[in-house]
């Protein structure tokens, strides 16, 4: 919505809003929030509101456990299932040390500067998400079970699809929160849907992100339902993917392809403990459209990269490699970082790989790098890697290798 400070504080007089969160991500993706009275906005914006550090994981300990939050006045937006009068708005917020100094754990700062250092380098990136999540009944005690919400399958219709008006609810609320869906479908697991959302800037595309799984998990709550975002629900089902679709161009609209995916493809094993940071994550890859291979090609669902069929402004690479269990923020900042460095370089593209990979024979695929095959390597990959040790704070990379 792009508001000032003083929009926010005036905002909030006039819309009987009682209750502010003041929003921001943890180091492993999971969203947190505090919550203040309208009263204290201003202190908020001019110093910050201190927090318990050493309550969240990978944020410190109790010898120095206080951080500060500042809310970005431009990420003002309501939430839409609290009550109309005496309303709740959330804010995403920076983290700083009390002397100011930048917190290294926070990855929407990480975020932020990525984009600051593309934007010097005259790069333009615009990232758009594809997230995937099954609906689970509950139990008699409100606990989530594994029985999915329904049998239906890829882009079933009711009554086979149950989850219809919840991906309209879900779409609906969305848009009351300025985030713009696309499309949405019921995926080919039981009770598995997916919702696409319209591409923006990456850091609010990142927000988008947060707010999407906040907002699903909500209304399915609502409807008496579990929304598990999980990249393996299901042992014998598909997972859950989280495709990034990504695009990029210069001041004078010149875009790029190749050099921009041969970054990618150079960095993304390396990259993978971020993208894919669950064991989990590896029980997914090389499943039902979930790739193992490093490749790339145009519309081929199987490779890790493919060149959708769009025109104009559309015109993108997905990757398919993530899943949910991401930080979008580290996921969007290393994605920017290695196509800056493919294009800076002029890397070469490998030429663009047409087999289906889930059919094709064992010699055919021996000629293929592969993703890492378990957590232990893709930590190794990382932990190996100059990339990552320039781009990820020592502190994250501690935290995502198990090391100290």
């Amino acid at each position: 919505m792009n508001y000032t400070k003083e929009e926010v504080i005036e905002y909030a007089r006039e819309e009987d809003v009682k209750f502010i969160r003041l929003a921001f991500c943890g180091v492993f993706g999971r969203q947190k929030n505090i919550s203040i009275m309208p009263d204290e906005l201003p202190r908020a914006f001019t110093h910050g509101v201190a927090i318990d550090a050493s309550a969240i994981a990978g944020f410190g300990d109790e010898s120095r456990s206080d951080l500060f939050l500042h809310p970005d006045p431009e990420t003002l937006s309501p939430l839409p299932w609290r009550p109309e009068h005496g309303r709740v708005m959330q804010m995403f917020s920076s983290i700083t040390w009390p002397d100011g100094t930048p917190f290294a754990c926070d990855t929407r700062a990480l975020l932020k500067k990525a984009v600051a250092d593309a934007k010097a380098a005259d790069l333009e990136f615009s990232f758009g998400a594809e997230q995937e999540f099954y609906l689970f009944r509950l139990d008699e005690n409100g606990n989530p079970t594994k029985i999915p919400y329904d049998n239906a399958g890829y882009m079933d219709v009711a009554p086979y699809d149950r989850g219809e008006n919840i991906r309209r609810e879900i779409c609906l609320t969305l848009e009351q929160m300025g985030i713009r869906p696309e499309s949405s479908h019921h995926e080919v697991g039981p009770g598995q849907n997916e919702i696409d959302v319209h591409y923006s800037d990456p850091l609010t595309a990142a927000d988008n992100v947060m707010m999407f799984r906040r907002v699903v998990k909500t209304v399915a709550e609502r409807n008496g339902l579990y929304a598990d975002f999980s990249p393996k629900p299901l042992e014998q089902e598909p997972g859950n993917g989280f495709h990034i679709n990504i695009s990029l161009k210069n001041k004078s609209g010149e875009k790029y392809v190749c050099p921009m995916l041969a970054g990618i493809l150079k960095h993304v094993k390396a990259m993978s403990v971020f993208l894919n940071p669950t064991d989990d994550s590896y029980r997914r890859l090389g499943k039902s459209k979930a790739p193992s291979y490093i490749s790339w090609s145009f519309e081929n669902r199987s490779q890790l990269i493919r060149i959708p069929a769009a025109q104009g402004e559309f015109q993108r690479a997905e990757l398919r490699s993530p899943d949910p269990a991401a930080n979008p923020y580290l996921a969007f900042a290393l994605i920017i970082y290695a196509c800056v460095e493919g294009i800076r370089d002029n890397l070469e593209l490998a030429p663009a790989t047409n087999i289906n990979f889930y059919t094709a024979d064992a010699a055919s695929l021996t000629q293929y790098d592969r993703l890492p095959d378990n957590l232990a390597d893709a930590r190794r990959f990382a932990e190996e890697s100059s990339f990552i040790r320039e781009h990820v704070p020592a502190e994250i990379l501690d935290l995502y290798c198990e090391r100290g």
